[in-house]
Parts: C-alpha cells; structure tokens; sequence
C-alpha cells in the first residue's frame, strides 16, 4: 500500500483527509485478509489505499505506542520541559522499550509520512495535518 501510494498519492490533494470508497476499501481488505495478490495499479485508488491504510493502523490489537510508553512519554515531556536533551535522551529510551515489530512499523511509517509532507504545497498534508490523521491511530 505505502509503495503504491508513494507512486501515485504523494502529490494528491487531500491525501488522508478523503475517505475513498466504502465498497473498494472492504473488497481490498478483503483480498488482503485472504491472502491474496492485491493489484492496487488496475484495481485501487489512492483514496481507498489511504483510508483502508488509516483503518489498518486503527485496527492493530495493541497501538504502536502502548499505554506504558505513553503515560512515559508524557511523563517526560512535564519533567523535560526545560531540558531538551534531558527530553530526547529519555524519550529514546522509551522508543527502545517498544517491540520490535512497533519500532519498524513507526520507522517505516514515519519515512513515508515524512515523504507526504515534503510535497505538502501540493497535498495541503503538513506534519501537523499528518499528526491530527494519525495521532489516534498511533496513541489509542
């Protein structure tokens, strides 16, 4: 999906903010949760491989940033207010703790939205549009 929406979606307008289709975005998962080949080029769009993207991270069992992690982090951030070395050092130490399944998919996924916002005079996606999309996913 991300390589598919790095080719097509980078430069969409509205990229994450427009739902695509109900109807594409269940037939895709579909096919995905089955198993099978998915050709996003013949048989997507990029506003249903956005949004079925969004749905994936909303779905995971266990957010990317567990409980635990967020309460430290925000525990940090009230403790390292001042201290912005002190707050970077910690807040490293908390991204260690994360299973390392969580720190590839926040890797990965922090690379490409890092490429959304590079053509955000295009898109309109910000990292603070991007933050407002993803936040909730991410920190549930």
């Amino acid at each position: 999906m991300v390589e598919y929406l790095e080719i097509f979606g980078l430069q969409r307008v509205g990229i994450f903010r427009i739902s695509g289709s109900v109807n594409k975005i269940k037939e895709l998962k579909h096919k995905y949760n089955q198993g099978e080949k998915v050709d996003l080029i013949n048989h997507g769009d990029v506003d249903s491989v956005a949004s079925l993207l969004k749905q994936f991270l909303n779905e995971l069992p266990v957010a990317v940033f567990p409980d635990n992690v967020c309460d430290g982090m925000l525990k940090t951030f009230q403790e390292h207010r001042i201290n912005t070395t002190e707050c970077i050092k910690n807040l490293r130490q908390l991204l260690n703790c994360l299973p390392k399944a969580h720190q590839n998919l926040l890797q990965f996924l922090a690379a490409f939205l890092i490429k959304v916002a590079t053509y955000s005079a295009v898109n309109c996606m910000t990292l603070d549009n991007l933050a407002i999309v993803f936040g909730p996913a991410l920190f549930k």
